[in-house]
C-alpha cells in the first residue's frame, strides 16, 4: 500500500503583513494533486492544522475543502490529527460530518474513535490513542497509534505532575502495550504524533522561528527509542524541514511544512512523504519536492543601485534585506527601494562605522544648544556617523510643533 504524509500546513499564518493564503491554496492543490498522481492509499496529516486556534472562515474553508479532495469522495481515509497551534475541540468538532467523506479528525490524546464504516474502508478496531482500518484495495490491515499534540494542561491530566520525567516513560509504556497488543506482522503499523521528538544523545534540532516552541530545556523532549520495534514508519509534525531521525529501516519522518513560514526556512525545499509499506517488511519512503510559494531570501547589499536592480530581476520573493552603507537612507531611497518590489518584508538599514573611539563618543557639551546637543548625540550613537539634513529638518519640525 501507499501512504502519504504531510505536516504543518499553518493555514491562515501570515509572514508579518502580507497574507500567505494564496500560496498556501497552491500548495494544497499541489498536495492533492501528488497524492492522486501517486494513487495513494492512506493520507496522514501530523498537526498544525491551522495556524492559530481561531482561524479565519478563509483558512478554515481551505481545510474542509482540502481534507475532501484527498480524501477522493470518501475512497482513502485521511487522518489529521491537532499539533499545538490548533484548538482540539475545534479540530474535533466537524468529526461526524467529516466521517462521512472518509475523515477521520483528532484533536486530543487519549482520543478514542468510534468504530465507523464507509463504503471503502472501515474501522475494526479502536481504543484510547489507536485504530485499525481495513481497505478495499488491501489484503491486511492497517494499524495506526495516534498522539496529537498536548499542552501543559493535558499533558498534567495525562502524565502526572512529573511530566518532565514520566512523558517519555508513560508514552513508551503506552505505545508499547497498545503494539504488542494489536501490531503484529500481519498487518502495516503505523505511528503518527505532533511531538519535539529527537534520537537520544543527538544533537538538539531547532525549532523553526517563530513558531511556538514545544520544547522548554529538555522537559518536552520525547526520545525516539519510545517507539516501539513494531512500528515501521513514523509520521511526524511540528519541525518544519524533512528530516529522518529514525534508520532507513525503520523512518521517524518529519515531513515538513508546504511552504517556507519564516527566514530561518530561507532556501528550505519542501517535501511530502510518499511510503510504500507492507505487513513484515521494512517500508520504502521517498520525498517528493512541493513548487508552490514565494521564495524567501536574506540578501544584503552595499548600495541603492545593486539593491534596486536585484529586487527588480527577483519579484516572486519575500525578502529580508540589509543594506550597509556609509550614510543613512533618504526618504527617496526608501521609496525608490519598496517601489522596485512588493514582497520587502524587513529592510535594515546598517550605517558603517567611520572607527570613532570610545572616548570621543562619550565627550558631549550639555550646556550648548539643542539642535548641536542632537548632532553630538546622534553621532555618538550611530558610530560617528553624522546626522543628515533631512534628519535635521525632522528634528527642528517636531521641536516646533
Amino acid at each position: 500500500m501507499k501512504i502519504l504524509h504531510t505536516a504543518d500546513w499553518h493555514l491562515g499564518k501570515r509572514l508579518d503583513r502580507f497574507s500567505r493564503l494564496e500560496e498556501q491554496v497552491s500548495a494544497m492543490e499541489e498536495i492533492i494533486s501528488i497524492a492522486d498522481e501517486e494513487s495513494v492509499d492512506l493520507i496522514l496529516v501530523a498537526g498544525d492544522l491551522f495556524d492559530n486556534f481561531t482561524p479565519g472562515v478563509e483558512a478554515a474553508e481551505l481545510f474542509y475543502k482540502t481534507l475532501k479532495r484527498l480524501s477522493n469522495n470518501g475512497k482513502r481515509p485521511v487522518i489529521a490529527i491537532s499539533g499545538n497551534h490548533d484548538s482540539p475541540n475545534l479540530i474535533n468538532a466537524p468529526d461526524p460530518l467529516a466521517r462521512e467523506c472518509g475523515i477521520i479528525l483528532i484533536g486530543h490524546p487519549k482520543a478514542e474513535i468510534l468504530p465507523f464504516g464507509t463504503e471503502h474502508f472501515n474501522i475494526v478496531n479502536s481504543k484510547e490513542g489507536f485504530i485499525e482500518l481495513e481497505l478495499e484495495n488491501t489484503d491486511f490491515p492497517v494499524r495506526i497509534l495516534h498522539t496529537p499534540f498536548a499542552n501543559e494542561v493535558r499533558l498534567k491530566e495525562y502524565f502526572g505532575e512529573n511530566k518532565e520525567e514520566e512523558i517519555n516513560k508513560v508514552l513508551s509504556e503506552t505505545w508499547k502495550e497498545l503494539a504488542d497488543q494489536f501490531c503484529d506482522t500481519s498487518g502495516v503499523n503505523l505511528l503518527t504524533a505532533h511531538l519535539y521528538m529527537n534520537k537520544r544523545g543527538a544533537e538538539i534540532l531547532e525549532e523553526p522561528e517563530g513558531e511556538k516552541p514545544i520544547k522548554i530545556g529538555n522537559a518536552d523532549l520525547i526520545f525516539s527509542d519510545s517507539i516501539p520495534d513494531q512500528i515501521q514508519y513514523t509520521a511526524l509534525g511540528h519541525l518544519h524541514a524533512f528530516q529522518n531521525i529514525g534508520t532507513p529501516e525503520k523512518p521517524v519522518v518529519y515531513s515538513s511544512s508546504p511552504l517556507c513560514y519564516s527566514f530561518s526556512e530561507a532556501g528550505q525545499t519542501k517535501y511530502v512523504s510518499i511510503i510504500e509499506a507492507e505487513p513484515g517488511q521494512p517500508v520504502s519512503f521517498i520525498k517528493k519536492p512541493l513548487k508552490s510559494g514565494r521564495k524567501l531570501v536574506r540578501k544584503i547589499f552595499t548600495s541603492v543601485e545593486d539593491t534596486v536592480q536585484w529586487l527588480t530581476e527577483n519579484p516572486y520573493t519575500f525578502i529580508e534585506l540589509t543594506l550597509e552603507s556609509e550614510t543613512f537612507l533618504t526618504a527617496d531611497e526608501r521609496r525608490m527601494i519598496y517601489q522596485s518590489h512588493n514582497g520587502i518584508v524587513h529592510l535594515i538599514p546598517k550605517v558603517k562605522s567611520n572607527g570613532l573611539t570610545e572616548q570621543e563618543n562619550i565627550e558631549i557639551n550639555l550646556n550648548q544648544d539643542i539642535e548641536p546637543l542632537f548632532r553630538d548625540y546622534f553621532k555618538s550613537k550611530n558610530g560617528g556617523q553624522e546626522a543628515n539634513e533631512e534628519l535635521m529638518n525632522l528634528f527642528n519640525e517636531i521641536l516646533n510643533a
